[in-house]
């Protein structure tokens, strides 16, 4: 034989045969888990001591019952579907009280599985691990996780206190509240340093399990919203005072510190709460407020692990919180440069009459822009566009767009050839701050921007308009029927479109022109108010994005139905009221303007012949006009304003040669010709001949300037009316 083979019969006849009982008794007696031997009765035939707590006992149980402290028909239905199928249970958790203290939570790890003896007989063979602490260690951790999932979905701090309760109600507290320092609160930076106990707080969130005595509308003693103070010293000031989080494990009622706050002191008394945890939500050093948790109908005290989660919970809520503030407190800085960049209370003006209503949006102001420009000839150019994107950067090249816009139009530039210059500035300014454009501004061919341009003529009663990627106006006659303004919507600013068309349009007076920005037709319009929306708003919300388009400028139609009939500003309440029943994601810009027509008495036109001996003639019709109007004070310089500007028509010019004064908010003089030479002011010298009759105007007149239409030129000046004429 084999020293090999001898060996294995020798490990054979030491090792215990299958039915040595000195095998089995040692697995029960040295197992440190709790092992249980069922019948096919589920009454327990063995048991090891740690199943027991000691007792090796086997008599007077129960099916289900074997395992005291645990739910008993639970645990039946488990062994039973084991011993039916035939099947392994596998660490399934059941959940129990610990026999020698029933005020205290435990959870088990069950595992069971048949066995069948040599005779025949089926046995069930269960295993249970007291897991408690280590369940207790994964719930912390899934609480953890939660919570890194669910904070800092809301930019407000007030939704982002309530998500931090919401984590921390019911899984490890039964209550629980933020309160927050009120000036972070409203996005002013914090206060580094510690924070004074008498601070005001601000009560943030508020949450509670339901149950008996405790409705589901119940939101705490302290109303939401509501300030308060916390009394000192209490664990509440002394977390403001060092920022370090404070555990009270057992809360018997009678502590020294509760005659601090006995207001508070007797609300927790009558809750019930016995054990509560104060941890300071801390960012960057600096306290904002207080997470405060709180155990009433959960019989377990808070221990030192659940105070390690809960200042980790208030750590990352606190950065949640931050961030919320930190994105209030740009909103406010964009909402206010915004502001500043839109134009202030618009002119009086002849023309037209306006009102505006400009609203931020929940989620910052955006690049949405308007402006009223006071042109030559008693015109008006009007504006309105928006930037892609949100936020300061879009406010700042919102500041940069519409400056370039009214540099432009006070050059009498038509909206054709405006929007051609201002879509330059829109790619130059694409090219130049590519790294700081909002979100979205930098991918063409979105573009930077949207903008439509109209010109009014309150003498001729015409609009000329031209878009750049933005809805045409709405325009409601006199009367207050819609009536159709179509313009060709040409690309975006910034995507190098050379080519806008213009629409020309003869308005009778009165009527209200209604230009808005895309925020105004984003929210959902109020239903059945005042009978504003009707079948068409309905069919637009259940359409297409085209067809919810038009059913909200119907909306926008019907609210302007009694232009004729209202002040604009409260036809601009009305249009809000009618399609942003509910705060809107995103700006809204409505600016209304009402056509005036300026009367024929204001405005004297003569033709002149091709004569420098009309000069004379042009200065003496002009000074009979300014006397019918009762201006002889301007006599005098508007005899040499108009000497100038006829002689460089005749000596420059083309054929036909026309002098035009009209009498508005100041004495215009203009004189045209089909030329389409450019007149230049310069300062002559001494020696020359010529080039001061330009500069004469200048000095004479407050403004002046040239522009161009299809057949020619018109070189224009105004005057100021005398100080005593309306």
């Amino acid at each position: 034989m084999s020293t090999r083979n001898s060996d294995t019969d020798h490990a054979r006849r030491d090792a215990p045969g299958d039915d040595d009982p000195a095998l089995l008794d040692a697995v029960f007696t040295q197992a440190p888990l709790g092992l249980y031997l069922l019948d096919h009765d589920l009454r327990p035939v063995r048991r090891n001591a740690v199943a027991r707590g000691g007792d090796t006992g086997i008599g007077g149980h129960c099916a289900g019952d074997f395992a005291p402290g645990y739910d008993a028909a639970e645990l039946e239905t488990l062994a039973r579907q084991s011993l039916q199928d035939g099947e392994w249970i596998r660490d399934r958790l059941i959940r129990g009280l610990a026999p020698g203290d029933p005020s205290s939570d435990r959870v088990g790890a069950v595992s069971c599985f048949p066995v069948e003896s040599p005779t025949g007989h089926r046995y069930l063979l269960a295993i249970i691990e007291d897991v408690t602490e280590r369940q207790a260690a994964l719930d912390r951790l899934d609480i953890l996780h939660t919570a890194h999932r669910q904070l800092g979905a809301s930019l407000d701090a007030i939704g982002s206190a309530e998500e931090l309760t919401d984590v921390a109600v019911p899984r490890l507290a039964d209550i629980a509240t933020v309160d927050l320092l009120d000036e972070p609160l409203r996005g002013l930076p914090p206060h580094a340093g510690p924070v004074d106990p008498a601070a005001p707080l601000r009560r943030a969130a508020f949450r509670a399990t339901r149950g008996p005595g405790r409705g589901i509308g119940e939101k705490g003693p302290v109303p939401q919203g509501e300030l308060s103070t916390y009394g000192a010293p209490t664990p509440y000031s002394q977390v403001l005072h060092d920022g370090r989080a404070r555990l009270v494990r057992g809360l018997r009622g009678d502590e020294d510190w509760l005659t601090a706050d006995p207001a508070r002191g007797r609300r927790l008394t009558g809750l019930g709460v016995h054990s509560m945890i104060v941890a300071p939500l801390t960012a960057h050093d600096t306290v904002l407020g207080l997470l405060t948790l709180y155990r009433d109908r959960r019989t377990d005290p808070f221990e030192q692990a659940d105070l390690d989660l809960a200042v980790e919970l208030a750590s990352r809520g606190a950065l949640s919180i931050d961030k919320a503030r930190s994105y209030a407190r740009e909103r406010s800085i964009a909402t206010t440069l915004q502001r500043q960049l839109l134009p202030k209370e618009p002119p009086e003006l002849s023309a037209v009459e306006t009102a505006q209503v400009y609203l931020p949006g929940v989620v910052g102001p955006g690049g949405d822009w308007y402006d009223i420009v006071p042109l030559s000839g008693a015109r008006v150019g009007l504006a309105i566009g928006s930037v892609n994107g949100t936020g300061i950067e879009a406010a700042a090249l919102m500041g940069q767009l519409r400056t370039a816009l009214r540099t432009l139009a006070v050059q009498d530039l038509s909206p054709d050839e405006l929007l051609v210059r201002l879509d330059e500035t829109a790619r130059v300014l694409t090219d130049e701050q590519r790294n700081t454009l909002p979100p979205g501004a930098d991918r063409l061919p979105d573009g930077l921007a949207s903008c439509l341009y109209l010109v009014y003529d309150p003498i001729a009663r015409t609009c000329v308009a031209a878009s750049a990627g933005h809805p045409g106006p709405v325009l409601v006659g006199p009367d207050g029927e819609a009536l159709p303004f179509p313009v060709e919507l040409a690309l975006p600013l910034g995507c190098g479109d050379k080519c806008y068309e213009t629409t020309t349009l003869e308005l009778a007076q009165g009527s209200v022109l209604a230009l808005y920005t895309g925020g105004l037709m984003s929210g959902r319009p109020r239903t059945g108010a005042s009978g504003v929306l009707g079948a068409s708003g309905e069919a637009g919300e259940a359409g297409e994005l085209g067809e919810r388009f038009g059913a909200r400028r119907a909306v926008l139609e019907r609210a302007l139905a009694r232009a004729g009939e209202e002040e604009l500003r409260e036809l601009c309440d009305r249009v809000v009221y009618a399609l942003l029943p509910e705060r809107q994601r995103e700006d809204a810009v409505l600016l209304l303007a009402r056509t005036r027509a300026l009367p024929d008495e204001q405005v004297a036109v003569w033709t002149l012949p091709d004569d420098p001996a009309v000069v004379r003639t042009a200065r003496r019709l002009a000074e009979h006009q300014l006397a019918a109007w009762g201006l002889e004070e301007l006599d005098f310089v508007t005899g040499l304003i108009v000497s100038e500007l006829v002689t460089n028509a005749i000596r420059y010019g083309v054929p036909p040669i026309r002098l035009r004064l009209i009498n508005d908010r100041g004495l215009i003089c203009e004189v045209s010709d089909a030329s389409a030479s450019t007149p230049h002011l310069r300062r002559a010298k001494s020696t020359d001949e010529g080039g001061r009759g330009l500069y004469i105007i200048g000095r004479l007149a407050q403004r002046w300037g040239t522009r161009f239409g299809r057949h020619g030129k018109t070189i224009w000046a105004q005057q100021d009316l005398p100080a005593d004429r309306p």
